[in-house]
């Protein structure tokens, strides 16, 4: 029995002595004052002057020790271990005594379980104390979930009594059926038709049939793991269930350490107790298969109280795999775990991270082996999986940089942590530029060797502009990286000379030829990018159309003029008959003029009547 134990044990004991003490003072105030006492019963060091026949006609119990002593007119019995203490024998005397008081939620348990140590049942005497606080738990408390909670909350300290008599099973059970008819009940006022006239779940509406989540709160983690595995098997929602296990961790685990909140101060009180590990492993299990059930901040902070708690390995691995699950919901502020061990080691647990990382990649390699046909086959945008690649390497990025100032951080878990992501989860490089830049810089010593390696993990030909500019002027790279960097922004310079000279000389052909060239460079482009460099081209062809356009109109104008200075020198019948044949001639051949609503070729016809009208004046 540890420290918490027997304290809570002493604490217990004094509250029954009290209880023995006021009971014995009250019990005058019942008896029979005009007839002497002729039993005395002690109970948890109270004492109870009596008579025997009252208690006798009830109690199967003292009967038999009454009977046992009849030859020594046994006037004093001691009554050990009694459940409830000396309050529950003062209720189970008074009902002996035909003294009415009140069955309710918080004493049926304890005259359940007295009634069962006393014998009172329907052998010794017809509507004896046993039934009616039978027919009390079942026709009442039962049919109430607040009532069932209250009763489970005094069944602790009757245990294992409580169990055996099926009180706990049967509030349990109740509780659990409960929560469920609530829940169903809950969802059928959520229903509503559409203006179609079919009938849909209306999900901004509040759900209220989770209001049972606070009570159950209060129940020892013991119940309220039986009450929760009853609730799965009932078929209440996973979310419901992850919402109690959230604000019952809260309640339990809050109480002594800032662990749920990672942006506070991360210095807490190591001193671990049991109960919390326990409280912390109990709700790990419980927790449901649903990935949506809790959210990604509630893991987190279970794993930090696993790890400072030392809990058993196979809870922290089940917390680090469902957290690798959907690693792409977390922020940085959540992988940032404080270090616990403090033994010289680095400020945070980059192991842990690197584990969930690992967890990670295989879900998400077993989620891409089931997706590579749609993949590939279809045009849509990328799979949640390469979405949350994309995320995921945001902010992998982001947490390198945050601990690449460690002076404690060895290059191996650095580069174990860069490498953990496969190599197209980033289509930009920036930031592992930026947080290996920042690790050269607080690890200055680093040979040219481990410089050089860890420079092989950027791909420099995904750097920005402004990143490729910084890192060419860059003094902590070594000499090769920069070669690198100049090589690539060299050939960036050279693609927009080209893409520059294939505009300015009307080249469309050669304009064509390079944006294939660089659809290579587009297709490994996020979709965003790539939607944004799809637009970009659109834009730019129509600018190519507008030019032409106007050199058509050009075209056409100087042809009025050649027309006018032709009518001037000949015939009006010449003009008509080259007019006529000049107007079936096409600048472009007939496949650009497919489609005869062109603005071109209606400028054209436009053109044509003008003239006509023209010569005519001249004539």
């Amino acid at each position: 029995m540890d420290k918490q134990q027997q304290q809570h044990h002493h604490h217990h004991h004094q509250q029954q002595l009290s209880m023995a003490k006021s009971s014995r003072q009250r019990c005058s105030e019942w008896i029979f004052r005009d007839v002497p006492s002729d039993i005395i019963i002690e109970v948890n060091g109270g004492t109870f002057a009596l008579h025997k026949f009252p208690l006798v006609s009830r109690s199967g119990r003292i009967r038999k020790l009454v009977a046992e002593h009849r030859d020594s007119d046994i006037s004093r019995v001691e009554l050990f271990n009694i459940p409830g203490g000396a309050e529950s024998f003062e209720l189970a005397a008074k009902f002996c005594y035909d003294i009415n008081f009140e069955i309710t939620s918080s004493n049926v348990a304890q005259l359940c379980c007295v009634s069962d140590y006393l014998e009172m049942t329907e052998e010794f005497s017809k509507d004896n104390l046993g039934s009616r606080a039978e027919e009390y738990l079942e026709s009442v408390v039962c049919k109430n979930l607040e009532m069932c909670v209250e009763v489970l909350q005094q069944c602790e300290n009757l245990l294992p009594l409580a169990d055996e008599l099926k009180i706990v099973s049967r509030c349990i059970d109740a509780i659990a059926s409960k929560a469920c008819a609530e829940q169903i009940a809950s969802s059928f006022s959520r229903l509503e038709y559409s203006s179609s006239g079919r009938l849909h779940m209306n999900r901004q509406a509040k759900c209220e049939g989770d209001w049972w989540i606070e009570d159950l709160s209060v129940i020892r983690i013991d119940l309220f793991q039986r009450v929760m595995t009853a609730m799965k098997c009932r078929g209440v929602r996973p979310e419901s269930i992850g919402t109690s296990l959230v604000n019952y961790a809260q309640k339990e685990l809050t109480k002594k350490s800032s662990l749920w909140n990672p942006s506070g101060q991360t210095k807490v009180d190591l001193v671990s107790t049991a109960h919390e590990q326990l409280v912390v492993e109990t709700i790990v299990s419980l927790l449901p298969v649903e990935k949506l059930a809790v959210p990604i901040s509630f893991l987190f902070g279970l794993l930090r109280s696993a790890v400072m708690l030392d809990c058993t390995i196979a809870c922290r691995l089940d917390l680090e795999r469902r957290i690798g699950s959907k690693l792409d919901m977390a922020t940085l502020d959540d992988i940032l775990i404080p270090s616990f061990r403090h033994s010289g080691d680095t400020l945070f647990d980059v192991d842990t991270v690197q584990r969930i990382l690992v967890n990670f990649t295989q879900q998400d390699d077993s989620d891409d082996d089931m997706d590579d046909a749609s993949v590939f086959e279809s045009d849509s945008p990328p799979s949640p999986s390469q979405t949350a690649l994309y995320k995921v390497a945001k902010l992998v990025d982001n947490y390198l940089a945050e601990i690449a100032p460690d002076a404690n951080l060895k290059l191996a878990k650095f580069m174990a942590i860069a490498e953990a992501l496969p190599t197209h989860a980033r289509t930009i490089h920036d930031g592992l530029y930026r947080a290996i830049d920042i690790y050269l810089k607080a690890h200055q010593g680093l040979p040219e060797a481990d410089r050089k390696k860890l420079c092989k993990l950027i791909d420099f030909q995904k750097l920005s502009q402004e990143a490729g500019a910084h890192a060419a002027q860059n003094e902590r790279l070594p000499l090769q990286s920069i070669v690198q960097v100049l090589y690539f922004e060299q050939l960036r310079l050279r693609n927009a000379l080209c893409c520059s000279y294939a505009d300015n000389d009307h080249k469309p052909v050669h304009h064509q030829s390079w944006r294939i060239s660089s659809g290579a460079v587009s297709a490994a482009m996020s979709p965003r990018d790539n939607y944004a460099s799809l637009r970009r081209e659109n834009r730019e062809l129509k600018l190519e159309l507008t030019r032409m356009r106007m050199r058509l109109n050009d075209l056409e104008k100087e042809h009025v003029c050649m027309r006018r200075d032709m009518v001037k020198s000949h015939s009006r019948k010449f003009m008509s008959s080259f007019s006529r044949k000049l107007g079936k001639l096409s600048f472009f051949g007939h496949s650009s003029s497919r489609g005869s609503s062109s603005p071109s070729r209606q400028s054209y016809r436009t053109d044509c009547k003008v003239i006509d009208r023209t010569c005519a004046s001249t004539d």
